[in-house]
């Protein structure tokens, strides 16, 4: 029943104690409240505001079958005990929200931290494991970082780990692509704008500067910034403090900055495409990612993680490498490192029926004379001449179907030995028999 059906509501809403001493004179029986209460056999009524500071945060009745049974020193006890047991339940509702929020906090850095931790990037070889433990050492200050390398080398990998092995781990890791936007969006991106600051702006907006206070800004593809955006940003690393765009207030930058690159900015110096003094500022200390191909046999280590990783993902059961598989990995070049890798078997997993993954599944490019010049026995026991199409390529199934043959010829037609060769079972490669027509 809504609070205005009775005649007290009005004067406990004003803060006052309402105490009625025969409800069969002084209520109106006409307001359904009022109503209610003499019908109900009541006599003597008692309504308190509930104060919570200077506000009235509701109401409270009170009501007996006895005339004048309350009396005014009752009302001031009674609601303040009230008031004082909500508040305590609502400070102890806070406090409980308050330990869950911070136990989950918790649990997301630990999460964090361990998909992110320096242990977790996959690879055994010498190059890359020298290169991480520099980037360990450097994590724990607050020293700016240079990563540089291929392109799909693992930068903003190592980017991630640096954050969360540094003292700014409980801040933000923001990252931007310097390369996907224009200079003209990506001084504001960067910076943040004003209202009015230019067509669109039709609000105030914080920029990444700001967005990554207290932790970390990872700069990707810090190579493909303009001139002007350089000039602004060689001021933000010598001064730690910027502007927004359209504004004259001055913002006090509390972010440790990590730039990555795919360039040799050292010849862009050179070339004059680069400022040299924004370079000094980025290269207080660089890491080098080396490139897949001089990684040795971290390619197969990488791939045995990616396939587990998205064949769980896509429900592809526990998938691996067949022999022919790993053999294509080894002798390919990797121009497009860990990213190509990782595309290439999530293309294989859409194709494959479980179980192994074929070289012909990886559909990547044959073998161009191995690491060592020559074409490893397995191969070239395995991998076919590829017949081509008019514009210089070959589908996938035309691919997979020269390996099925290949294979059973080289098993001089036995199917267990060229299910063995493919890397199959013996169900699979009927079934590959029957899509080809080659029962």
């Amino acid at each position: 029943m809504p609070l205005d059906s009775f005649s007290m509501a009005a004067r406990v809403l004003r803060g006052e104690a309402v105490i009625t001493h025969d409800a069969t004179t002084e209520p109106d029986p006409s307001l359904p409240g009022d109503h209610l209460i003499i019908e109900g056999g009541g006599r003597s009524v008692m309504a308190l505001p509930l104060r919570f500071g200077e506000r009235v945060g509701g109401g409270l009745y009170f009501g007996k079958q006895r005339p004048n049974w309350f009396d005014a020193s009752d009302a001031g006890a009674i609601a303040a005990q009230v008031v004082l047991a909500i508040q305590h339940q609502r400070l102890g509702e806070e406090r409980g929200r308050a330990r869950r929020l911070e136990e989950r906090l918790e649990s997301l850095r630990t999460e964090l931290g361990e998909r992110y931790g320096f242990d977790r990037i996959v690879g055994r070889a010498p190059a890359l494991r020298q290169e991480l433990q520099r980037a360990a050492k450097v994590a724990t200050t607050d020293t700016t970082v240079l990563l540089t390398g291929e392109s799909g080398t693992g930068k903003e990998l190592v980017a991630h780990a640096i954050h969360h092995g540094s003292t700014r781990s409980n801040g933000p890791f923001v990252a931007v692509n310097c390369a996907a936007l224009p200079d003209t969006l990506l001084e504001s991106e960067l910076f943040g704008h004003e209202e009015g600051a230019f067509t669109g702006a039709d609000r105030q907006r914080p920029g990444r500067f700001e967005q990554a206070q207290g932790g970390t800004l990872f700069l990707d593809e810090m190579g493909e910034l303009s001139a002007a955006v350089q000039a602004k940003f060689l001021r933000v690393l010598q001064e730690r403090e910027f502007q927004r765009v359209g504004g004259t207030a001055t913002i006090r930058a509390d972010v440790r900055v990590i730039a990555a690159t795919n360039r040799d900015l050292e010849r862009e110096v050179d070339t004059g495409r680069f400022r040299e003094d924004l370079f000094y500022r980025l290269n207080v200390f660089a890491v080098h990612l080396p490139p897949l191909r001089e990684r040795g046999d971290d390619v197969l280590l990488l791939a045995d993680h990616v396939v587990r990783e998205i064949g769980s993902r896509m429900g592809k059961g526990e998938p691996g490498l067949s022999r022919d598989a790993r053999d294509v990995l080894l002798s390919h070049s990797w121009p497009g490192n860990i990213r190509e890798l990782s595309n290439a078997i999530e293309r294989a997993l859409i194709v494959s029926d479980g179980g192994l993954i074929t070289a012909a599944q990886l559909a990547i490019a044959a073998p161009r004379g191995g690491r060592g010049g020559a074409s490893s026995p397995a191969v070239a026991e395995t991998t076919p001449a590829r017949t081509e199409s008019g514009d210089g390529h070959q589908s996938l199934a035309d691919w997979e179907r020269q390996m099925v043959t290949d294979a059973l010829r080289t098993a001089k037609g036995t199917r267990s030995r060229a299910a063995a060769i493919l890397g199959l079972s013996r169900s699979q490669l009927y079934t590959r028999l029957k899509r080809f027509n080659l029962e």
